[in-house]
């Protein structure tokens, strides 16, 4: 490649933020002159994104919020799609943000941009007929799981396993103990780790009933301890609110006493536990990683499951990444009428009961950690590099 290599990025949140510097570090490594530019976060303004807008911007969640916030988002993907067809990259790579990147690439592939998206959507999930449609986005699709090639072939779009960035952060034997001293937690007992979900509207919807569930355990196993670490401030002022809440209900039992609320450090919790209650997501992913017994737990609105549910929308019986990627129940799973406080502390005391349980199932996640191990950002960087050389 020569020295004028310009290369566009859009990532739409942190994870997006994350993945983009990794992909950068290793395209720089390759092409020392190229030049970076478009939207990300901190990290990849430190890799060398020449960022035009930050993106914070992006990051809206939730129908009302994208509601409220698309004018916005419409003028700013218009402002940014003129910017990139001045600036003419030799490729475009969408990390993530399907709403906003699947257009612009749209767009700019029209115009003679090659164009490359970066984390597929849940195609294997639900809707899979997506996949053809972002085949008509992007010349090429980066996926993060196995599973997920397949489906785009029989759609005829160019789709690339490249492994998951986590499976490379994670250790394959990770740390209790060296997690337990960074976090400054005692050495031994039983920890069990709550992640009642990275959003607002998960933690609203879950958090009581995990304290719930900890304090019926509590109230039989009293020396438990508890660790929740919070995705940002908004959501740790609703779990505290929670926390004081379902202490009320259960005068007997020590739950804030037990409880110990953390700022971030999610994998750090996630390596110190023993045991995880879990909102379903990436979350679950990377409780496997950790290597940890889990319990998965999630529930949405009435109407929005009677309507995935009823258009058939939803194509699979299981909904964690350990028992999707498993092809198996390794882990249970406690969706809508059946995520309650009761059933949620009989499956943790499931696994507390259990140990020879929960040593069988750490050679499976070792398993499954492998498979998904394969150096993301340089498999990543080889797909887009593969496709720059080819249309030369």
């Amino acid at each position: 490649m020569t020295g004028s290599l310009r290369i566009a990025l859009v990532a739409g949140e942190a994870s997006g933020d994350q993945l983009g510097a990794g992909l950068i570090a290793e395209l720089r490594r390759r092409h020392p002159q190229a030049q970076f530019a478009g939207v990300g976060g901190a990290a990849m303004r430190i890799a060398g994104l020449d960022a035009w807008q930050d993106c914070s911007a992006l990051a809206v969640m939730g129908l009302s919020e994208v509601v409220r916030h698309l004018p916005r988002l419409l003028r700013l993907r218009r402002t940014l799609r003129a910017r990139l067809l001045e600036w003419r990259p030799d490729v475009f790579i969408g990390i993530d943000a399907p709403d906003f990147n699947l257009g612009l690439e749209r767009s700019l592939r029209q115009r003679g941009i090659r164009t490359v998206h970066y984390v597929s959507p849940s195609v294997w999930a639900w809707r899979e007929k997506r996949a053809a449609k972002i085949g008509r986005s992007a010349d090429r699709v980066l996926c993060l799981f196995p599973m997920e090639p397949a489906i785009y072939a029989r759609h005829g779009v160019d789709a690339r396993f490249v492994g998951h960035p986590l499976a490379d952060a994670f250790a394959l034997e990770p740390d209790r103990i060296a997690a337990r001293v960074a976090l400054a937690l005692p050495n031994d007992g039983t920890l069990v780790a709550l992640l009642p979900g990275s959003r607002l509207g998960e933690v609203r919807k879950l958090g009581a009933d995990f304290l719930r569930a900890v304090a019926l355990l509590l109230a039989e196993r009293p020396k438990l301890k508890f660790i929740a670490p919070m995705a940002n401030a908004a959501c740790r002022k609703v779990f505290a609110a929670q926390l004081d809440a379902v202490s009320a209900e259960y005068p007997k039992v020590l739950l804030r006493e037990a409880m110990h609320l953390l700022d971030g450090r999610a994998h750090e919790a996630l390596i110190a536990s023993d045991l995880v209650l879990l909102a379903s997501g990436t979350a679950a992913l990377e409780a496997m990683l950790a290597k940890r017994p889990m319990v998965v737990a999630y529930r949405i609105a009435p109407t929005t499951h009677a309507i995935v549910k009823g258009f058939g929308m939803l194509k699979i019986g299981r909904y964690s990444l350990p028992n999707v990627l498993a092809g198996e129940s390794l882990v249970p799973e406690l969706m809508q009428a059946d995520c309650t406080p009761a059933a949620l502390a009989d499956a943790l005391r499931g696994w507390l009961d259990e140990p020879t349980r929960v040593q069988a199932l750490v050679p499976r996640f070792l398993s499954l950690h492998l498979a998904l191990r394969r150096d993301a950002s340089a498999r990543a960087a080889d797909a887009i590099d593969e496709l720059l050389a080819a249309r030369r």
